[in-house]
């Protein structure tokens, strides 16, 4: 019996061994690899991690990501998989629809199979930290991704806001697969006055121009707040990377090292191409023409689990392609396809790679991999190079084609030739005024009169114009010499507002043009008389800017239709020929609401245009009795270089922020490099860390802090030391 019982006993055992040992054993080797991490956090809760090689600093750096906002590296990736409605539910089926289109799990695997071996360690490691962080924080409840597999970092391998795939519109989608195939969609024109410009600013400063003699910096871009973590990454196979980091990715997305700094800002290249497929219905199948063929479609079945109050449902969608690539809605009697760069590899290879670079000529081979598709990129270095390039995934195309507009599919002449060679773009380096800029305006103002020549250039280089950041930009560096950190900081937060150069002389002359006898001069002649003395700057006590805004706000609703029927945007509109009854008319309603809302029309910017941050929720919820700071700069519709993409919300009458200026730096590139920075609110997404909002009142007042980038510069300045799990 005792034998039987010991018998049992060591069976039993053993099958509890060989259960546990694969799971111990993984556990082992992940705390061996944190082990050689370590992750200091200085006195602004920025982590500064270093590994022994590259990728023991990307387990650590996606580990500390976690520790600070684990909930937007899973949103970010369940959005980057198609697979948001898991979590949240039916309302995001079309998003997941389009993401699914562009990325497949199996493809992406294949691809990391393809990858090189130091990507492969990299992407390893990633998913690697994001586990074991998992596995330490027992406390943290994914919503979906519980485990994280090296491949998955490829279907978010580009760190802009607004990716391509983020061009085709979820309506439209909707309308092509919701409902039938040849059905025309039905589009609503969306009301674009509350809609902040999307963007970033980049500016470059030569040695020539600086009181050191060295190039300088400045990294400021403009997206959704709190959708970058900051940090600084090294490791001791020369790894040396600071700034913003798209929330889950492992490559510092914006910023610098100690001889480089680059910034991307999005940029107006038209590189995405709409094809008009005539299709053909014969024997329930699809056919589309191309040239004198008939050529079968695609189809493909993709299911979309979704979410519901009871457990888990799922949709089934039956989609098309064709050579030019997925059909993604219908134009009358035809179907149209979109084609893009579909690089993840090479796209994750470019944006790691160039936080190594050493110099403009390192940066130059890096862009020899030409996935850097919806940016341009604004680049200094220790050297004193300056540098503007353009996006570089620009494939040639015939000219004799309208690329603005869907082009026909069944014509072989609209095909994609190769894509154009980085000096065949319209980039800039070392001009002889001595600056660069670029605030998502186009390329031909870069460098004020030594900038490249639009008839240089085919016109899909560039679909837009200039912009009123570009001419304020442009009002801020000409001619300045003896530049600072500080100095540029100064520029870069210059308060006046160029947008306001044509709208508030047609507003004067309106006023003018008014009949003394018409009561309207009456009730808004105290409002005329303050704006015709305003000189255009921004700021909390600003009166004027309080009305300028709501006036030119609520013009914008008045004419937008008649702007869209003479072909004009509605700034040029108002500027032209809008009528003087529109004019004062809007005025008068500005008033009245700014005394129903405030008391009185008087209202001093500050006490309307506020920065809030009450919780950790990615889709901030705003409250007029909650704290809040006052904000001086406004939105960059106004040509503030310094945005602040504010509005109202259900239930209030203050104006809070959610876009614009969310990571901003200063750097000099000497002997040594020198930086100055602020992140929106703070680095913490935990309401309950002391960094969830230690950085506002420096971000609403441009006061950035020091940058600590080398240890002499922690020393008195660490909060904390420690190993991942630790």
């Amino acid at each position: 019996m005792k034998k039987l019982l010991l018998a049992t006993l060591v069976a039993g055992l053993s099958l509890y061994l060989a259960a546990c040992t694969p799971v111990d054993a993984e556990l082992a080797r992940l705390e061996a690899r944190a082990a050689e991490v370590t992750i200091i956090r200085d006195d602004s809760g920025i982590a500064h991690i270093h590994g022994q090689t590259d990728a023991d600093a990307v387990f650590g750096m996606i580990y500390a990501q976690a520790e600070d906002d684990f909930n937007r590296i899973e949103v970010n990736f369940l959005n980057a998989m198609g697979r948001l409605s898991e979590a949240e539910g039916e309302g995001q089926i079309w998003r997941d629809l389009r993401m699914k289109l562009f990325i497949a799990p199996d493809d992406m695997r294949a691809q990391y199979d393809e990858a090189p071996v130091w990507l492969q360690s990299l992407m390893d490691a990633w998913a690697d930290g994001l586990n074991y962080y998992l596995d330490t924080h027992p406390e943290v409840a994914p919503r979906v991704l519980t485990y994280f597999e090296p491949w998955m970092a490829l279907t978010f391998s580009e760190g802009s806001i607004g990716g391509d795939i983020e061009r085709v519109n979820l309506g439209r989608l909707e309308d092509f697969y919701g409902g039938s195939p040849m059905a025309e969609a039905v589009v609503d024109v969306e009301d674009d006055r509350f809609r902040e410009p999307s963007g970033s600013n980049g500016f470059a400063i030569a040695p020539e121009n600086s009181a050191t003699g060295n190039a300088l910096l400045l990294i400021n871009p403009h997206t959704s707040f709190f959708f970058r973590s900051e940090l600084h990454m090294t490791s001791s196979e020369g790894l040396n990377a600071y700034g913003a980091v798209t929330w889950g990715q492992f490559f510092v997305y914006q910023g610098f090292n100690e001889t480089a700094g680059w910034m991307h800002t999005s940029s107006g290249v038209d590189n995405i191409d709409e094809y008009l497929e005539t299709i053909v219905e014969r024997d329930d199948a699809f056919y589309y023409v191309y040239g004198d063929e008939e050529r079968p479609v695609t189809t493909e079945q993709i299911t979309i689990p979704y979410k519901t109050d009871t457990g888990m449902a799922e949709r089934e969608f039956t989609v098309y392609r064709t050579h030019h690539g997925p059909v993604v809605r219908a134009v009358d009697d035809k179907w149209v396809s979109v084609r893009l760069m579909e690089e993840p590899l090479k796209a994750l290879q470019q944006s790691y790679l160039r936080t190594k670079v050493l110099n403009y000529e390192d940066f130059y081979e890096v862009m020899g991999l030409h996935t850097n598709s919806s940016n341009n990129t604004v680049f200094a270095d220790a050297e004193g190079n300056i540098a503007y390039f353009h996006s570089n995934f620009i494939p040639r195309r015939d000219e004799g084609f309208n690329w603005n507009a869907p082009v026909d599919g069944s014509d072989p002449a609209t095909e994609w030739g190769d894509l154009l060679s980085i000096d065949e773009s319209p980039n800039v380096l070392n001009p002889p005024n001595g600056w660069i800029q670029n605030t998502n305006n186009w390329p031909y103002s870069a460098a004020g009169e030594h900038s490249p020549s639009q008839s240089d250039y085919p016109g899909y280089v560039q679909r837009s114009g200039e912009n009123a950041r570009g001419l304020h930009a442009i009002r801020v560096l000409q001619g300045k010499t003896e530049f600072t950190l500080q100095s540029l900081i100064d520029a870069a937060f210059d308060s006046y507002q160029t947008a306001f150069e044509p709208l508030i002389p047609a507003l004067l002359r309106a006023y003018d043009r008014t009949p003394a006898s018409n009561s309207l001069r009456t009730e808004v002649a105290e409002q005329i008389s303050l704006l015709g003395d305003w000189d255009l700057r921004w700021g909390v006590d600003s009166v004027e800017t309080s009305l300028a805004i709501y006036w030119a706000t609520e013009m914008m609703g008045r004419v937008r239709n008649d702007a869209r029927s003479a072909g004009m945007s509605n700034a040029d509109y108002i500027a032209g020929p809008a009528s003087p009854a529109h004019h004062l008319e809007a005025l008068a309603a500005a008033s009245a609401t700014l005394e129903n809302d405030f008391g009185q029309w008087r209202t001093p910017w500050g006490d309307i245009n506020r920065f809030q941050r009450l919780t950790g929720d990615i889709v901030q919820p705003f409250n007029d009795a909650g704290p809040s700071s006052p904000v001086g700069f406004s939105s960059s519709r106004w040509g503030s270089l310094a945005s602040f993409g504010a509005r109202t919300y259900p239930g209030t009458v203050k104006m809070y922020g959610t876009s614009g200026n969310s990571f901003v730096a200063v750097v000099e590139f000497g002997d040594r490099v020198s930086a100055r920075a602020v992140t929106a609110g703070g680095e913490s997404g935990d309401p309950a860390s002391p960094h969830f909002n230690d950085q506002t009142e420096r971000y609403a007042t441009g006061d950035l802090r020091e940058v600590y980038f080398y240890p002499d510069q922690l020393e008195g300045h660490v909060e904390r030391e420690y190993h991942p799990g630790g």
